[in-house]
């Protein structure tokens, strides 16, 4: 006799391996008859207020391997976070009343920092509603900005990508230098925590290798330094890449590319750190510049994804499954980097009161005493979570990617309107 339902839901922004987190959720369950059926929220949380919920039952064992090498959100993501209890106690009512009419007793929310927090919220509220839900958070965020954990999955494919990136926009700038462009830009995320812009450290590591100058959230942007930096790098060397966090502020805290709006989770909209910082550089030193947003580029890049972060991002999906069938609640599967000259990981676990809203931002020690590149304690942090390659299968030149049938099951509630 199979046990009660798990309700699974993707959160936030999407990434190159979260799919193989889901994976390793639903392929460890099915082995499990403590479980019965996953239930996936379609878009999140959303899916679990709305009543919509897809039984993963319905694909085939194929199609849930085939998660391990597909990009983006299987089963839709969204950007919405729950109230406080007493600011929308409805919505909490509401979850419950679903997870009861469906039999579900366990809630894993694959995301970040806010997502953590609505998984520790309905853990805190089940329990107060007298219908306890076992609740895992498993870790997601390409930003690298969860704490307690060494390292977040997505963020090692993301990483790999931006480092390729730099390495070849370089290249490819230098040939063309004496009579062309002279500095080429990359804007890429991190609002307020630098690491993938510190992974573009990685392209380089000898004296006028690009990346030539590194900005970072937390470092303040002086503009006369910068321009300076800049000159000095086309003097130099013939040609400049600049990697720019989207985060990328000046001393008093106003970001370079304040867009003027807000997320949906309450964060600064951002968007247009490399088109600003090539109009400094033109105006300064007329030089001719190119740039790029690697924008959803470097997330959806799973063609290139980081074998390590593959590897974790499932590791923690079945983790959360036994870490639920261990009869353990309110805790985030994460990683723990052993001791030693060579790269060794294991899975642990911390308190979700412990993880949520925390921001973890790069350490000083990893940024470069000017402030423009990274440190060799950097690089060797950063290195291994990029290593190795698991390519998808290829058709005709293209990846094959897992596409799922979703299909919901029967509503049993009336139907209930979400805010926002």
């Amino acid at each position: 006799m199979s046990g009660k339902n798990i309700f699974y839901a993707q959160s936030g922004g999407v990434t190159a391996v979260i799919n193989a987190s889901a994976c390793g959720v639903i392929e460890t369950a099915r082995r499990n008859r403590k479980f019965g059926k996953v239930l996936a929220g379609r878009n999140g949380i959303i899916g679990a207020l709305r009543e919509e919920l897809i039984d993963t039952s319905k694909e085939s064992v194929q199609a849930i391997k085939g998660l391990r090498y597909t990009p983006s959100g299987a089963f839709g993501s969204c950007r919405y976070k729950l109230s406080a209890v007493e600011n929308n106690r409805r919505e909490y009512e509401r979850l419950i009343e679903v997870f009861r009419a469906h039999e579900i007793g366990y809630f894993f929310y694959n995301g970040g920092g806010d997502s953590q927090d609505t998984a520790n919220k309905v853990a805190e509220f089940s329990r107060a509603a007298d219908y306890p839900i076992t609740c895992i958070g498993i870790p997601k965020t390409v930003d690298n900005d969860l704490p307690l954990t060494d390292c977040c999955p997505g963020f090692g494919s993301v990483a790999k990508y931006v480092a390729v990136s730099t390495l070849e926009a370089g290249l490819d700038v230098a040939s063309m230098a004496e009579s062309s462009t002279k500095v080429f830009v990359l804007e890429v995320m991190g609002r307020h925590a630098g690491w993938i812009a510190a992974a573009a450290g990685l392209a380089g590591d000898k004296r006028g290798e690009p990346p030539h100058v590194i900005l970072f959230p937390e470092i303040a942007f002086d503009q006369e330094r910068f321009l300076a930096r800049v000159k000095t790098c086309v003097d130099r060397y013939g040609s400049c890449v600049i990697v720019a966090s989207e985060g990328a502020q000046y001393a008093d805290g106003r970001f370079l590319a304040d867009a003027g709006s807000m997320d949906a989770f309450g964060h600064t909209q951002l968007g247009g750190v490399a088109p600003t910082l090539v109009d400094m550089i033109r105006t300064a030193h007329g030089y001719k510049c190119h740039w790029s947003v690697a924008d959803y580029l470097q997330r959806a890049a799973r063609h290139i994804a980081s074998a390590t972060d593959v590897e974790q991002a499932y590791a923690v999906g079945k983790a959360a499954v036994e870490f639920a069938a261990e009869g353990r609640n309110a805790v985030m599967p994460i990683i723990r980097r052993g001791k030693g000259k060579h790269y060794r990981w294991s899975i642990d676990e911390a308190p979700l009161s412990r993880v949520a809203n925390v921001e973890r931002k790069m350490p000083r020690s990893y940024i470069s005493a000017d402030g423009f590149g990274i440190t060799g304690k950097a690089r060797e942090y950063l290195a291994p979570l990029i290593r190795g390659e698991d390519y998808p299968t290829f058709k005709n030149g293209v990846p094959v990617y897992s596409r799922l049938k979703n299909r919901l099951v029967r509503k049993k509630l009336p139907a209930f309107d979400i805010e926002g």
